[in-house]
């Protein structure tokens, strides 16, 4: 992930804000902000081979500043509505597992809305366990919503 692909991420970004199923978040930040808050050897686009269109996102950011977290990270994925459903989300998961591992990051974790059942069975196909639900966590829109937390421990990392 560069500083070229800043417009179409934030653009795939905003797009999964806007299904209201994606995020908390209700607009994406700015670029700056977004890359200072993502860890930078652990971002990754997806790229369409014939025109170089990004078709799908992945970062990850520390949990926590204290050194017994240091290796666990949160993490984010977003593809692009036309190219859902087409192994763009697996490959992005695959790409950013061997570069945690590579770290030695040993946990990766997200929260995923449970309506977001896409999401939830790609993780689930990536080695990801539901740890269990977050009930009524934050609101969206003046609604409370659920969120699933979800992790991958590396077997590789002991």
């Amino acid at each position: 992930m560069a500083d070229d692909h800043a417009i179409q991420v934030l653009d795939i970004y905003r797009a999964g804000i806007a299904t209201g199923n994606a995020t908390f978040e209700t607009a994406p930040p700015d670029w700056s902000r977004f890359v200072t808050t993502r860890l930078p050897a652990h971002r990754f686009v997806a790229l369409d081979t014939t025109t170089g269109e990004v078709t799908g996102w992945i970062a990850c950011s520390p949990i926590s500043t204290r050194p017994a977290y240091a290796g666990v990270v949160e993490h984010s994925v977003y593809v692009h509505p036309a190219h859902q459903g087409r192994g763009v989300g697996r490959t992005l998961l695959t790409a950013l597992i061997t570069s945690t591992e590579t770290a030695g990051i040993w946990t990766i974790q997200s929260g995923i809305f449970p309506e977001n059942t896409a999401s939830l069975a790609l993780h689930a196909r990536c080695g990801f366990r539901t740890v269990g639900t977050r009930h009524r966590i934050g609101r969206l829109h003046g609604t409370w919503r659920d969120v699933t937390l979800i992790e991958r421990r590396s077997p590789k990392i002991t």
